[in-house]
This record gives structure tokens, C-alpha cells and sequence, in this order.
């Protein structure tokens, strides 16, 4: 089996059952991803300034739109989980910052509907990509650049199949401990974000950082809405 296609399964069916108990989530990812998610979040914070108009693609339960709101931006936090929804409303009104947070039961699908264009100086994402097929990764994409006002960032942290075989040993070794909990649960596979860089330019971003860590497993995508859809031939 592929070290790499392994360590992805287990990373995924572990994310499924934190889903389940929203109260653990924020926990569970901080394992997953051995404590890294919150440095991403703040280089992704680093990117964005008081009074942005942030939205916040898969809010979960809130960590990243309330860390973004105390940074002064106004944030729009989607998510298709009630559970974690609620678990994002008490985060906000205990941190008082209800002023600046308002959370809507949405998926990436329902963009195309729910804003209109130009309507965010920013989007973020985080480990929702590698949840959706390719079509949908288009889509998404594709209503990104919509929205987003010209020249606006997309903040995009998700999950990568390493290129060398070192960094897929290490993203195998770092999920060792949920092999088993993989293979009691589910034979379901998952879908790896292919491609991301190539898919952003042909929707019209210029990627402009791109930050690896857990040895190049999880990775920041930074990119800039400042391309015509498909006018890559340029690059």
C-alpha cells in the first residue's frame, strides 16, 4: 500500500469522527496535525488586516474566524455542520466578539447563491479541499475569484502527498497511531488535493507563498485574485 495514500486515510477517517463530537475537534486536530494548525492559522492571521471582510470557508468550530475577528476583520464563517456551528456561536460570544463573526449554515457548493461578486477582501480555508473531488475543487475555486474583490487573498491550508519519499515516509510515520482506528472504522478512501497550484492560476489567482510544514504534509497556499480565469498563459 502507498505510504503516502495510508497516512491520508488515516488523517481523513480521524477527522470524520472528531466531526462527530465538535467538543473534541479543536483538540483532535491539534494532534493531528502535532500542533501545527495553530501556527498556520497565524500565518494565515499575519496575511490580514483590520477591517478585512473575511470569509471563512468550513469555519469547524470557530478557531480561525474568532482569531481573525480579534484581529479586527469582520468574518463571514460558512460550515455545513450544525454541531460545529454551535460550538463556533459559543466560542464567539464567549470571546465577546459577536460584533464581528456571523456564521451561516452553507457548504462550498452554495456560493454561487449565497454572495455576491466582489463581496470579501479575503478567504480562508482550512483541511477542506482535500474533502472535495475535483469538480467541486473547480467550482469552489472558481466562486473564490467571484467574490473576492480584485487583488483580494486566498488563504488556502490543506493536506499534500510530499514528493519524496522521505516526506511521505514522515507523513506515514506521523499518523501511525491512527492505523488502526482507520482500518476498524472505514474502507472508504480519500481524495488528495491534486494539482492546487494549477487549478488556482486557471481560476485567476497568482499564488504568492506557499508554506510546507509536518515535513511538507500540510501546507499555506497564499494567492492573489489579480488574473482573468484561464489567463495563464502569461505566467
Amino acid at each position: 500500500m502507498d505510504v503516502g495514500h495510508w497516512g491520508f486515510e488515516m488523517s481523513y477517517v480521524y477527522m470524520k469522527v472528531l466531526e462527530t463530537a465538535p467538543d473534541r475537534y479543536d483538540r483532535g486536530m491539534r494532534l493531528l496535525t502535532a500542533g501545527r494548525l495553530e501556527q498556520v492559522h497565524s500565518d494565515m492571521a499575519a496575511r490580514l488586516h483590520p477591517g478585512d471582510r473575511v470569509l471563512d470557508v468550513g469555519c469547524g468550530t470557530g478557531s480561525l474566524a474568532a482569531l481573525l475577528a480579534n484581529k479586527g476583520c469582520q468574518v463571514t464563517g460558512i460550515d455545513i455542520s450544525p454541531a460545529m456551528l454551535a460550538q463556533a456561536e459559543q466560542r464567539v460570544r464567549d470571546r465577546v466578539l459577536s460584533d464581528r463573526v456571523s456564521l451561516l449554515e452553507l457548504g462550498a457548493v452554495d456560493l454561487d447563491t449565497a454572495f455576491a461578486d466582489g463581496s470579501f477582501d479575503a478567504i480562508t480555508s482550512s483541511l477542506v479541499f482535500s474533502e472535495l473531488s475535483g469538480n467541486e475543487i473547480n467550482y469552489t475555486l472558481a466562486e473564490c475569484h467571484r467574490i473576492l474583490r480584485p487583488c483580494g487573498y486566498l488563504l488556502i491550508a490543506d493536506e499534500v502527498l510530499p514528493d519524496s519519499l522521505s516526506g511521505r515516509v514522515a507523513s506515514f510515520l506521523v499518523r501511525l497511531p491512527f492505523a488502526v482506528l482507520a482500518f476498524v472504522l472505514t474502507q472508504n478512501t480519500t481524495r488528495r488535493v491534486s494539482g492546487l497550484v494549477a487549478r488556482m492560476k486557471a481560476s485567476g489567482f497568482r499564488v504568492v507563498d506557499n508554506r510546507q510544514y509536518l515535513g511538507g504534509t500540510l501546507r499555506l497556499y497564499v494567492a492573489v485574485s489579480d488574473l482573468t480565469p484561464d489567463a495563464t498563459d502569461a505566467l
